[in-house]
């Protein structure tokens, strides 16, 4: 059986877990989840080496909410260089879904997107479980997540 962790925060003004948790269901893949909720974003790269060395984990999601001030973009940026370390010492797909909370002044806005943003990674995520071919049909498309897609260039 297949395994996605979900490694989240406490940071996060939204349940970004409960999103991609719904989305495996949905797939009815039979996909097992393990979540590992940690403090903020920059504690999700020890989360992620976690789920995958010690819970069996094929891939995992790492969902972050950073804040709007400088220090938490720093913080964002440091968290996701971790991530890349982690992917590089595994061998293994870290998807980072992050929704930073200056991306929209809007609550509901923010949460659409989350939702959005969680929910398509998510299934990118079982995708990559199914092997390297299978987003191939979608590269070059300006596929985006949390918004509308960009659609590909026309020249």
């Amino acid at each position: 059986m297949k395994r996605i962790g979900i490694a989240d925060t406490m940071f996060s003004r939204h349940d970004m877990a409960k999103i991609a948790e719904k989305a495996v269901f949905d797939s009815e893949e039979g996909i097992k989840v393990e979540r590992y909720t940690v403090p903020g974003v920059k504690d999700l790269p020890v989360a992620c080496k976690k789920l995958f060395e010690e819970h069996g984990c094929d891939i995992v999601l790492a969902l972050g909410m950073p804040g709007p001030m400088p220090i938490d973009k720093v913080c964002a940026h440091e968290a996701s260089q971790g991530l890349i370390n982690v992917q590089l010492m595994t061998n293994r797909h870290i998807l980072e879904v992050f929704v930073h909370l200056d991306e929209s002044d809007d609550e509901r806005e923010l949460v659409r997107m989350a939702e959005d943003r969680v929910r398509k990674h998510t299934l990118n995520a079982i995708a990559l479980l199914k092997g390297k071919e299978e987003l191939g049909r979608f590269a070059g498309k300006g596929i985006r997540q949390g918004h509308a897609d960009a659609g590909p260039l026309r020249i």
